[in-house]
């Protein structure tokens, strides 16, 4: 716990979001210093929770948890705490994943192959307000907003399902069984089936063969 003279001496107040505690442990000593970490959580409840409650400068915030991911914590907190500033760092560096985290609301995404250092920078430069992007994935974004008049539909429709029910959705689309889906995603049998039945009721599909068709004439596969 931070007391009052060492507060002023780091730099921006961060929670950590994720859902592997031996990570966040490695995310903090790699920062160090340079940030004031103010909590950790490793749910979408807990996060939404702690971030309500603290009210940090910067939320680095994993794209992918169990419980629904970067999304739903971004949903979660909705305008409740207006100057928090969100830095998704993920180890997807998928178009999908960056574009649907960044409307959701985050100012910046990078990934886990980032060095301390340059983490550290992300942050501090988060919370001052600037945008932040791994190199490669800027360019996923210019494009995405440069041509988000295009296919208004179809975006309406992805922003229906949750960050996990569209991991389970392009993985079904792309042919994977249930099984499949279920060791790619370390979740069980059972929950792919309950997100599968999600996706088709919330996207008014019959089968996997008319998800196929769906997320194939949106290039998401």
């Amino acid at each position: 716990m931070s007391d009052s003279t060492s507060s002023e001496t780091k730099g921006p107040r961060v929670v950590l979001v994720d859902d592997h505690r031996l990570f966040r442990s490695g995310v903090r000593a790699e920062l160090g210093d340079a940030v004031d970490v103010v909590g950790e959580a490793e749910t979408v409840q807990e996060a939404v929770a702690l971030i309500r409650r603290t009210l940090p400068d910067v939320v680095l915030l994993d794209v992918h948890m169990p419980d629904g991911g970067g999304q739903a914590v971004l949903a979660g907190v909705g305008g409740d705490a207006p100057s928090t500033r969100f830095l998704a760092l993920s180890v997807s560096d998928a178009a999908e994943d960056v574009i649907g985290v960044i409307r959701a609301g985050a100012r910046g995404y990078v990934t886990k192959s980032i060095s301390g250092a340059d983490l550290a920078d992300a942050v501090r430069r988060v919370a001052e307000g600037d945008a932040v992007f791994s190199p490669r994935l800027a360019g996923f974004v210019l494009d995405a907003f440069s041509t988000a008049g295009d296919a208004p539909v179809a975006d309406e429709e992805l922003d229906l399902l949750t960050a996990r029910e569209q991991e389970v959705m392009r993985l079904i689309a792309r042919g994977y069984a249930y099984k499949e889906v279920a060791k790619e995603l370390f979740i069980s049998g059972k929950t792919v089936e309950t997100h599968v039945s999600s996706v088709l009721r919330k996207l008014q599909l019959s089968n996997r063969r008319e998800l196929t068709r769906w997320a194939t004439a949106r290039r998401l596969i």
